[in-house]
């Protein structure tokens, strides 16, 4: 990290004790030369001027001289003439920081979910945060209600009713940092109203899973066929809440079909329970045509969930949720509660983003070259693994390709990743060994000319671990 050359606007945190018998220029000479010692004061790193840090202390510039003049003569500091006080060069190394994980490298990364970070349009976003600097009167970088800024709801609301078909009031929108936190706030509403029991499809993510236990909800899972959630068993499953990507299921890309949307609403009103629609990835489809939110059909039931990550990029943490207008007030207080409320200008740029059409003109720009790479990973698994079996290929960022009995997943997984490659599978099932094991193929995040030669390479992990047929 650069250091600031400029000594007169340098800060320095030194505490002094005014009511001690003890000179204050001796108390100054001991905690700089205690600060350099231990490394809090890096060799090299440029003081305050005298004058500077006088003023910061409230102290007369020849206390501050002489403290400087003491530590230079004992070696820890040096000044040049006209020039900055710096902490000597070899005066004491700063100390060591601790050595993290061992990074693994990964030739060829598979994994789901990631959008291609190279891809993320950094002028034009600059150009939106320049204009919420800009433009946004000062009032409004302070402290907000917790449901977001009413730029970026309105924003939403006319992009998500245009786009995704929902029935979606600014009014009803709550801003938070991604598709966990807002789980975690509309779970929190719902076991205060009494819910218990929630269920996930299966297979699923395992990240909402585990928040829902966390909380201590009861987690059931209903198993998914190749049209996404069965909702026909809802009713036996006895739950007050049920998770749902009906768009395109997560792991199997399974598509709900309008008579288990129409079933899963009615199970709603029925049972007095809430549908929580993760809409993680349905602006990217290649051969199909676009499905509306199930949150359009019945609002009142149905809590939509999207967020920024896949579209733009994980890092803006910007997610958001259309609540039941029953709901709004209480996810708004528990959002507040949480963190007082997501970070203002980023949120201000992705109104401007929205409403001047740039995510619109984003997102046409990546669909042809996801596509792209969706088709040159389907040509390789047909060409070097054609015993698997993909699915759910025609929208998203990922691929679901179903093992062959004879092959264990998690061997599968771990020894590609001891030949480079990072490959997920779908987990344990609570079928136990008869359930299908898969794998998951992220293309969003890896190079088209790499994919061939990734699973090429995956073919022969495979034929070393696949267990001889009996």
């Amino acid at each position: 990290m650069s250091r600031t050359k400029t000594s007169s606007v340098i800060e320095l945190l030194v505490p002094l004790d005014r009511a001690s018998a003890r000179p204050l220029h001796r108390q100054l000479e001991h905690e700089l030369r205690d600060a350099v010692r231990t490394g809090r004061l890096a060799s090299g790193s440029t003081l305050p001027s005298t004058r500077a840090l006088a003023a910061q202390l409230v102290v007369s510039r020849g206390i501050v001289v002489e403290a400087y003049e003491q530590l230079a003569a004992e070696g820890y500091l040096v000044s040049k003439p006209g020039g900055a006080t710096q902490v000597a060069t070899g005066a004491r190394p700063a100390p060591p920081r601790p050595p993290g994980p061992p990074a693994v490298p990964f030739a060829f990364d598979f994994r789901p979910g990631r959008p291609d970070l190279d891809l993320f349009p950094r002028a034009t976003w600059m150009r939106s945060v320049r204009r919420a600097l800009n433009e946004t009167p000062s009032e409004r970088f302070g402290y907000l209600d917790g449901q977001g800024m009413p730029e970026l709801r309105i924003a939403l609301a006319d992009y998500l009713n245009r786009v995704r078909g929902t029935a979606a009031h600014p009014e009803h929108i709550v801003i938070c940092s991604g598709f966990s936190q807002g789980l975690k706030l509309v779970a929190t509403v719902l076991r205060e109203d009494g819910a218990r029991r929630v269920a996930i499809e299966e297979p699923s993510q395992g990240e909402g899973r585990n928040d829902l236990r966390s909380m201590g909800l009861d987690v059931i899972e209903i198993p998914v066929d190749d049209r996404g959630l069965r909702v026909d068993l809802l009713d036996a499953a006895d739950v007050d809440a049920v998770v749902v990507t009906a768009a395109h299921q997560y792991p199997t890309g399974g598509v709900l079909p309008a008579e288990r949307r129409s079933s899963l609403v009615a199970w709603a009103e029925r049972r007095g329970g809430t549908v929580i629609e993760d809409d993680y990835d349905a602006e990217f489809r290649y051969d199909r045509e676009p499905i509306g939110a199930i949150q359009g059909l019945r609002p009142e039931r149905v809590v939509y969930a999207g967020s920024a990550s896949k579209i733009l990029a994980p890092g803006l943490r910007l997610g958001w949720f259309i609540v039941p207008a029953a709901l709004a007030d209480r996810v708004t207080l528990a959002k507040w509660t949480a963190d007082l409320g997501s970070p203002a200008i980023d949120q201000l740029a992705f109104a401007d983003f929205l409403a001047r059409g740039e995510l619109d003109r984003h997102l046409r720009r990546l669909r042809p070259i996801y596509r792209t790479r969706r088709d040159i990973l389907l040509a390789s698994l047909d060409r070097h693994l054609p015993e698997l079996r993909p699915v759910g290929a025609s929208a998203g960022l990922h691929v679901l390709a179903w093992l062959p009995r004879d092959i264990t997943e998690t061997a599968v997984v771990t020894a590609a990743q001891r030949a480079g490659i990072r490959v997920q599978g779908i987990g344990p099932r609570p079928g136990g060994v008869s359930a299908p094991a898969g794998l998951t193929f992220g293309y969003g995040a890896i190079d088209a000319s790499a994919i061939d030669e990734g699973i090429q390479r995956l073919a022969a992990v495979i034929a070393e671990v696949r267990r001889p047929e009996s």
